[in-house]
């Protein structure tokens, strides 16, 4: 079977790598373009590395990238990461069309940063999605779907390069194997039961203190290591990283305490355990040497609190 297999980072390398280990006649890579100044994507240098032909159209919406995919003669795309979209007649142009794949339990968590919502929204289970991709935003008809449960402590980085990378790679040649065996399943999904959220950015990963305990841990868990929690102190932006949640009352966004495991600052109902930060224009470094390095003691304020305790707080 020609395959085109279409895809970005280390995700679409290891699923090339997958391809031409058990023989697969992949007769075409595509990638993103590569931008300036950056280093090559790894699965364009894996492609190039095995002498297959690659190509990085700046756009599939033009009647050259339409040619292009046609020139092919592909049975099947497999699309492993893609961010451009792909329009229809692209997608259709292989034998058996299009499959992609998304780490999230599709019609849930639809959208760009479909891993850290589920951790942010504190759910217990996630999962992938194969699926036939149309002009909706992670809208197509289901393949196939696999699941896998979120840890309490499990961070973005553990969530998807130990669940759900090698899950979806594995999940990516099951998919190719039914399409090889004639099997074409498309369920087309419930639209209205599931979910969308855009990008899971920096102003979603501002912590606010006055919220619940668990809810700062979970935002904390979502972001790291991207785009990273953070809070501010003295005016100056501080990543957050590693953490733990830990009993205790007392003043919202008020550091308690700081010692050798790191620094502990209260939210509503509990605390957070800092053990790993960033500061502004520095590496990442434990909690407890930057608190020494630039003076931090119990008392310190961080961040912000919502304006409902500031306001209760005159009452």
């Amino acid at each position: 079977m020609r395959i085109v297999l279409h895809g970005q980072q280390a995700f679409g390398q290891t699923v090339l790598e997958r391809l031409l280990e058990r023989g697969e006649d992949v007769v075409a890579v595509c990638c993103a373009p590569t931008k300036e100044g950056k280093p090559e994507d790894p699965l364009v240098e894996l492609a190039r590395e095995k002498g297959l032909p690659v190509h990085q159209p700046a756009s599939w919406k033009t009647p050259e990238a339409l040619e292009l995919m046609k020139s092919f003669n592909a049975d099947v795309c497999m699309m492993a990461y893609v961010l451009l979209f792909v329009p229809q007649e692209v997608r259709d142009a292989p034998t058996y069309g299009t499959f992609q794949y998304h780490p999230s339990l599709c019609p849930e968590h639809r959208g760009p940063s479909s891993i850290n919502w589920p951790i942010a929204m504190g759910k217990t289970r996630t999962g992938l999605s194969i699926f036939w991709p149309n002009d909706g935003l992670d809208e197509g008809p289901m393949m196939l779907q696999k699941t896998c449960e979120i840890g309490p402590d499990e961070t973005l980085g553990d969530v998807y390069f130990k669940k759900l990378f090698p899950m979806g790679v594995d999940a990516m040649i099951e998919g190719l194997d039914l399409v090889k065996a004639g099997v074409i399943i498309k369920h087309d999904q419930r639209l209205e039961d599931g979910s969308y959220e855009s990008w899971f950015g920096k102003a979603s990963a501002e912590i606010d203190w006055s919220k619940p305990a668990i809810d700062v841990y979970n935002m904390i868990r979502a972001a790291n290591p991207a785009p990273g929690a953070w809070t501010t102190i003295a005016g100056s932006e501080l990543k957050i990283y590693d953490s733990a949640r830990v009993d205790g009352t007392g003043i919202t966004g008020e550091v308690v305490s700081v010692g050798g495991d790191g620094v502990t600052v209260q939210a509503e109902g509990g605390r957070i355990l800092i053990k790993r930060v960033r500061p502004t224009g520095g590496g990442k470094m434990a909690a407890s040497e930057w608190a020494a390095a630039v003076g931090i003691n119990s008392g310190t304020k961080l961040g912000s609190v919502s304006c409902r305790i500031l306001c209760c707080s005159w009452i």
